[in-house]
């Protein structure tokens, strides 16, 4: 199984920004979110990170790191796996981008708004890694610890479906989603599942 994990909540996620390359850690709402996903998610073959703090955070605490270690022996890091780069909206509200703006983005997946990068290219590269882990995925459970963009672009490889179906997508904090990638085409078997914080996990219901 493919298990795609959104990392837990940073105070800029908090507060609804707009949040790609910037680098801020969790939160303590994150951190309890994270131990809350430790303890309902199975114990992984392997656990793949982007490399920006909150998902490695995330990562090492699914793979049994202590309280306030924020790495741990057995992340694999790849850099496929990171998010959208914003460029200068990373960090500002919604509103900060002109509403002629978003429906150019939304319409088209080239489009790079504000010197960031265009969905295409984040598709682009989510694919890939999705493809090359495929394989170890279909006999084991292979947990990848991503962001929203990057998350949803795997969703639309498992769909098979055109880069812009992601914007009518939503996932929340810590939110897991489950592709099984052991027949002729990757299945989409659970979205936006939530866990919660005190451990009870929502993510077939």
């Amino acid at each position: 199984m493919l298990i795609l994990v959104r990392h837990g909540q940073t105070d800029a996620n908090a507060r609804g920004l707009l949040l790609g390359r910037a680098d801020p850690p969790l939160n303590e709402t994150g951190y309890r979110q994270a131990c809350a996903l430790a303890q309902t998610l199975p114990k992984a073959d392997r656990i793949v990170s982007s490399p920006l703090t909150r998902a490695r955070h995330t990562a090492a605490v699914l793979a049994g790191a202590p309280p306030g270690v924020t790495e741990a022996e057995g992340v694999e890091v790849d850099p496929r796996w990171i998010e959208m780069d914003y460029g200068e909206l990373d960090g500002r509200p919604a509103t900060a981008l002109d509403e002629g703006s978003w429906r150019t983005w939304k319409q088209d997946p080239h489009f790079v708004p504000a010197g960031g990068e265009s969905l295409a290219a984040v598709c682009a590269r989510v694919q890939e890694a999705c493809l090359e882990l495929a394989e170890d995925a279909a006999s084991g459970d292979v947990v990848v610890v991503s962001h929203v963009s990057p998350i949803k672009a795997a969703v639309t490889w498992a769909l098979g479906v055109g880069h812009e179906v992601g914007w009518r997508m939503f996932l929340t904090d810590a939110a897991v989603c489950r592709i099984d990638t052991s027949g002729r085409v990757p299945l989409l078997l659970a979205f936006n599942g939530a866990c919660s914080v005190d451990g009870s996990d929502r993510a077939h219901r």
